[in-house]
């Protein structure tokens, strides 16, 4: 069926088009349209539903023709807790929307209908269309599934985890090696570790026509490795119920990061306790699923456990997601990061790791960190790899395209 609210005429339009196809639709589509959009048969439009149209009209309705909590009033909707009515809902809404909108309209049914404890019945995880969202409301109520349920919900959170994998990893893996490789370049070479393309681009204009050759003043190349990892990453992951979403794509990049010889990443999850899923990083989904949502907050007891992962701090990036509403004594956390920061360790405060936008964070407490020289950012998934990137060759971290410091500190090395 065709979208309800667009024309049925397929062809490429600009904007001149637009005004006149709209000229052309009669009064009757035009209320019909009003009519889906404003809901309930009393919207004073006179328009009637039938067909399609009026199991659109109810998909719609049982998730926003519901007086929000604590009012009065005469709309009327909802799913009730029957499993036959949001079995039909679903199928509906995956039949008549989008994909886009699909994910959209199920994540409202869950906040808006408290529809949480279906999720906890195999049958409707298998029905509904895996998200990010999706995943971190399965996460919040992972201590509460029953068995029957898990093995679904690791599958719905495994399809989400693959989508995520597709879309991010190379460009993470990447940024990431070039920015290993630019720190380790050097002027002085050993012969066996010359970079001859960019050595010779180096020096063209020492090009000899006589000698058909380039005589090069200077060496590019790499400095020779003496250890197995070239960098250190520690990704401190706060449990708040309000990270949930920044947690699924860290759980993702953590996994990432760890296939690379080149990193040693390291993966904690914190709330007043520190839990390392290091050695869970090789899947996932066992990230996702390490990670318990919710309770208190105690970063500097975080941040004191990462200080005994890290073994080089000069080539060490510590990563800190989270909203900074610290739990514990802020005064020691800003120390501690300080003095991070003065024995080489690159910090990044990250207070949001997904598509939403800034949070509601602690705006004196991420002034504090700046002031040390910990740079606070709300980051997009598909601008962190150029983030993470700068972060590890040391280039200023105030310049990352798309990404603007929500506040800033001195400059990174």
């Amino acid at each position: 069926m065709n979208d309800p609210f667009t024309t049925d005429d397929p062809r490429p339009r600009n904007d001149a088009d637009t005004v006149d196809v709209a000229n052309t639709v009669n009064d009757g589509e035009r209320l019909r349209r009003w009519r889906l959009v404003l809901g309930g048969a009393d919207d004073g439009t006179g328009a009637r539903l039938g067909g399609d149209d009026l199991r659109i009209d109810a998909a719609l309705g049982a998730v926003y023709d519901v007086a929000p909590s604590g009012r009065s009033g005469r709309r009327q909707g909802g799913l009730g807790s029957s499993t036959p009515a949001v079995s039909r809902w679903l199928g509906d809404i995956r039949r008549f929307f989008p994909s886009s909108v699909v994910q959209v309209l199920q994540r409202d049914a869950i906040e808006r209908l408290h529809l949480q404890r279906l999720l906890l019945e195999p049958e409707m995880l298998a029905a509904v269309q895996p998200d990010v969202h999706l995943v971190a409301t399965i996460l919040e109520l992972s201590k509460l599934l029953p068995d029957t349920a898990r093995a679904t919900a690791r599958q719905v959170v495994g399809e989400v985890v693959e989508q995520l994998e597709r879309r991010l990893e190379q460009r993470t893996i990447a940024a990431v090696t070039g920015a290993i490789q630019r720190s380790a370049r050097t002027r002085r070479p050993r012969p066996a570790d010359v970079d001859w393309g960019r050595t010779i681009h180096a020096n063209l204009r020492h090009y000899q026509r006589d000698l058909g050759t380039v005589i090069p003043e200077r060496l590019v190349g790499y400095a020779r490795r003496q250890r197995a990892f070239e960098k250190e990453i520690v990704i401190a992951i706060d449990q708040s119920g309000s990270m949930a979403e920044s947690i699924v794509y860290a759980g993702v990049f953590g996994s990432v990061l760890a296939s690379m010889r080149a990193l040693r990443t390291s993966v904690v999850a914190f709330d007043t306790n520190v839990v390392d899923l290091t050695s869970t990083l090789t899947d996932p989904i066992d990230v996702l699923f390490g990670v318990q949502l919710g309770g208190g907050t105690d970063i500097d007891h975080a941040v004191a456990y990462c200080e005994t992962l890290i073994t080089r701090p000069s080539d060490t990036v510590l990563v800190l997601l989270s909203d900074l509403f610290e739990g514990g004594v802020r005064d020691a956390l800003v120390a501690r990061l300080a003095l991070l920061v003065r024995s080489g360790v690159t910090c990044v405060a990250l207070l949001s790791l997904s598509d939403e936008g800034a949070p509601a964070f602690d705006r004196e407490h991420a002034a504090a960190l700046a002031a040390v020289g910990v740079p606070a950012f709300a980051c997009t998934p598909d601008a962190f790899p150029d983030l993470l990137a700068r972060a590890l060759d040391g280039r200023p971290l105030d310049t990352v395209p798309g990404v603007p410091p929500v506040t800033s500190g001195p400059r990174l090395r």
